[in-house]
């Protein structure tokens, strides 16, 4: 069986009327529309579409984008199907995973996917490093300067604000001032020894 996808963005004011158009002339059985970013994961269609395939059936687009706007999640996408036991088809760009040809260029564009996401890594390795030699941290800066954490904990430690209050006062998650309570009972621990 084909099972067509068919999606346009909320905010662009298209319709499916092309994508459809291109589906029912391959013999697609069941289209499933959608008027959703590709960026989403919450598409109910693109879900009832992926529920709908069995062995052997083939899941087939218009075009690539219709599908995923991201490569990492066009290939998640693939994994899916492959694992169910159905092809893959995407009329504009020509990919056919039933066809030797079209395995071929999946994993081609997997192996240059997974080729990104290792360079990736690998700059932001190199990045971390070199801002640790520039005496960097890393991470995401800090909500909160270094006047409002000693603020906070000496509110909380002399007792004259419990942590949620203080978390609330600070705007930040409790999580947060129990970190930097704790870490600056370790400093104090660390300087003056155990008492």
């Amino acid at each position: 069986m084909l099972i067509g996808y068919a999606r346009v963005s909320k905010s662009d004011g298209q319709d499916t009327a092309v994508q459809i158009q291109a589906l029912k002339s391959v013999g697609v059985d069941r289209i499933f529309e959608e008027k959703a970013s590709g960026r989403r994961w919450d598409r109910p269609q693109l879900h009832r579409a992926l529920e709908q395939l069995r062995p052997g059936d083939v899941f087939v687009v218009w075009k690539l984008d219709r599908l995923a706007r991201s490569l990492k999640d066009l290939l998640t996408l693939m994994e899916k199907i492959d694992a169910i036991g159905a092809g893959f088809l995407s009329l504009t760009e020509a990919i056919d995973t039933t066809t030797p040809t079209g395995r071929m260029m999946m994993q081609m564009v997997g192996s240059f996917a997974e080729f990104e996401r290792a360079m990736i890594r690998e700059r932001t390795k190199a990045g971390l490093a070199a801002g640790r030699q520039q005496g960097g941290i890393g991470g995401r800066r800090s909500k909160l300067s270094a006047q409002q954490q000693q603020e906070i904990v000496e509110m909380v430690t002399s007792e004259r604000r419990s942590g949620s209050e203080a978390a609330r006062l600070f705007n930040v998650h409790p999580a947060t001032v129990s970190r930097l309570v704790a870490k600056s009972r370790q400093k104090e621990v660390t300087m003056n020894g155990p008492k």
